[in-house]
C-alpha cells in the first residue's frame, strides 16, 4: 500500500502524471480511492469509479498525483468501476 494514502483527503483532484485531470477524491475505501460521481471516468455522473491506491505516485497540496498517465488512469478506474448497480437499473438477477 501506498505510503502516501494517510495524506489523500475528500475533494483533492487526482491527475495522471501527465497532469490530466483523472477525476476528484470522495474518499479512501480500504486499498482503493474512490472518486465522486460528478466527474467520474465514464462521463455519465452517475457511478462512483475507483483506483488503487497503488496507482498513486504522489501527494502535494490538494492534488494526488498518479504513476501513469490520466487516459490510462480513467480507462483503468471504468474498467474495475467497483460500483454497485442502482435499485431498479434493470440487474440481470434471474430467478
Amino acid at each position: 500500500m501506498s505510503g502516501n494514502v494517510p495524506q489523500v483527503r475528500e475533494h483533492m483532484e487526482v491527475v495522471g502524471d501527465d497532469g490530466e485531470h483523472v477525476g476528484t477524491v470522495d474518499k479512501v475505501e480500504g486499498d482503493r480511492i474512490k472518486l465522486t460521481k460528478k466527474d467520474d471516468p465514464d462521463g455519465s455522473g452517475l457511478h462512483h469509479h475507483y483506483l488503487p491506491v497503488s496507482t498513486i505516485g504522489s501527494v502535494s497540496g490538494d492534488q494526488v498525483k498518479l504513476n501513469m498517465p490520466g487516459a490510462r488512469a480513467k480507462a483503468l478506474a471504468t474498467m474495475t468501476g467497483g460500483s454497485e448497480p442502482s435499485p431498479g437499473m434493470g440487474s440481470m438477477s434471474g430467478g
